[in-house]
């Protein structure tokens, strides 16, 4: 689910691969994530929400999802302490993070989300979701698979959030983003846009905050 660091697939693989790799190497951002030490330039887009709307605090229960390679686990980590608690899914390795809780799979599947509730049988005050879907170049389709993971997010989100938690979820603007802003209306008092300056420029990807869960 993950595309966070990864380069693009499909045809002309080649062509685009050598693109993808020149763009990371003039990338700011990822070389600032080497020298802070995160696993990814992502890890900015997360601090810099952080930055304006707190969702981060000390003591916080966070679930990651689309976790790989674990660059906002990192940062909310380090926000929460040892009072919080982070549970980072992907079904991609996630390489051990000191005081996470790493759990490898698919969170659609039952198997996977019944190990999340019982790591959050308390609740959850965040959820975090940076998922893309893997990439066809086919537009429409690219959408609706991007639309399907926002709304399992949402979902989940609903199922453990403590009243008052909050929801950061990547989306991309396009067929259905409006019904799902609704949609998160429904279940927070209040509901922000943003794009972080570490999202690309170039990119459609926005971030939907949804703050303050009804319960």
């Amino acid at each position: 689910m993950n595309q966070k660091s990864r380069p693009p697939e499909g045809r002309g693989r080649g062509r685009k691969l050598n693109a993808w790799q020149q763009r990371q190497q003039r990338d700011g951002y990822v070389k600032r994530a080497g020298r802070d030490g995160y696993r990814s330039r992502a890890s900015y887009k997360l601090l810099q929400i952080d930055e304006k709307y707190r969702v981060l605090q000390p003591g916080t229960v966070v679930v990651d999802l689309g976790a790989a390679p674990g660059g906002w686990s990192q940062v909310a980590r380090d926000a929460v302490g040892d009072t919080g608690k982070i549970v980072a899914v992907d079904r991609l390795p996630v390489a051990s993070l000191g005081g996470v809780t790493v759990i490898e799979g698919d969170f659609t599947e039952d198997r996977t989300l019944e190990r999340v509730l019982d790591e959050t049988s308390g609740g959850a005050d965040l959820v975090l979701s940076d998922m893309a879907p893997n990439l066809s170049g086919v537009r429409v389709a690219d959408q609706a698979r991007s639309m399907e993971l926002v709304e399992l997010a949402l979902d989940l989100a609903t199922r453990i959030l403590k009243p008052h938690g909050a929801l950061v979820v990547k989306c991309f603007e396009g067929a259905g983003t409006d019904e799902f802003r609704d949609a998160c209306r429904a279940a927070f008092r209040k509901v922000v846009n943003h794009k972080p300056d570490a999202s690309r420029s170039s990119s459609r990807e926005f971030y939907l905050i949804g703050l303050d869960y009804r319960g």
